[in-house]
């Protein structure tokens, strides 16, 4: 199911953005905002493949929004919906996916999803999106955020991912995760407990199969997640855009990777 929003502060128009989006996309699921702080609201928890925004919005501009949508997913489609072109050098900069002019037209809607900037299908053989510059952060096929029950369990896919697949001992991934607390058997069952919540986690959006575990050892199969780090060092030097100077910002053992990065891209920017 491809989510799309749509904003406009003219509810005739938004109303007519909508039936046109829902008319010409039929497999679309459309959620539909007059009011730009509301859908920021929205996108920080939903994760959506396209945003049709109007460019002029009462308190926000489109552009702004637009923004702000790039933060919480780099590869949102952005089609912004205008009758005016002021603002389309700064749209341009940012890397929108296309244009509608108003009258808005079925028409327009199919000629701009026939031609999106991020295909939604590049990531459907995979069943985990990770964000890694930035905010580590996961989300699921449908590019809904993963809830995780204990925040060490997300940290510890994080670091498996950050050993890109490596099989990891039990002790290894302890020493980082807990920090200096004394690796005992306490230590260990609870090591148990955190992989247990994330395998749960992972099950919920059948995405279990991602952890791999052998006695005493885990890792991540990474051949089953799309992430923006691991696809710019198979190459993929188009995800290079997307990092700002942090690398899984919260966790402060990746900081190594993080200057590695800052020396090679932001260096490479000049």
């Amino acid at each position: 199911m491809i989510k799309i929003l749509a904003a406009d502060d003219e509810p005739f128009a938004l109303s007519r953005l909508e039936r046109c989006i829902k008319n010409s996309v039929k497999e679309a699921e459309v959620f539909s905002f007059e009011d730009p702080l509301e859908l920021l609201e929205f996108a920080k928890t939903t994760s959506c493949d396209i945003a049709f925004l109007d460019v002029r919005m009462y308190g926000m501009t489109g552009v702004e929004v637009a923004k702000k949508l790039k933060e919480f997913n780099p590869n949102i489609n952005v089609i912004f919906v205008t009758g005016y072109d002021e603002y389309v050098g700064e749209a341009m900069a940012m890397h929108a996916s296309g244009y509608v002019t108003k009258p808005v037209t079925e028409e327009k809607i199919l000629q701009e999803v026939a031609d999106l900037r991020y295909p939604i299908s590049q990531t459907s053989n995979k069943k985990l999106i990770v964000k890694c510059f930035g905010n580590f952060e996961v989300l699921d096929k449908n590019q809904s955020i993963l809830h995780f029950d204990r925040k060490k369990a997300k940290e510890l896919l994080a670091y498996l991912i950050y050993k890109q697949g490596a099989s990891c001992t039990v002790k290894e991934v302890s020493s980082v995760i807990f920090e200096d607390n004394r690796y005992d058997s306490n230590q260990q069952r609870y090591f148990q407990t955190i992989i247990s919540s994330l395998v749960s986690s992972l099950r919920a959006v059948g995405a279990e199969s991602i952890v791999q575990r052998s006695y005493g050892n885990v890792s991540v199969d990474i051949k089953q997640i799309d992430c923006d780090w691991l696809n710019f060092l198979s190459g993929d030097e188009s995800q290079e855009k997307f990092y700002h100077g942090d690398f899984m910002a919260q966790y402060s053992w990746a900081e190594m990777e993080n200057g590695y990065l800052t020396r090679i891209i932001l260096h490479k920017r000049g």
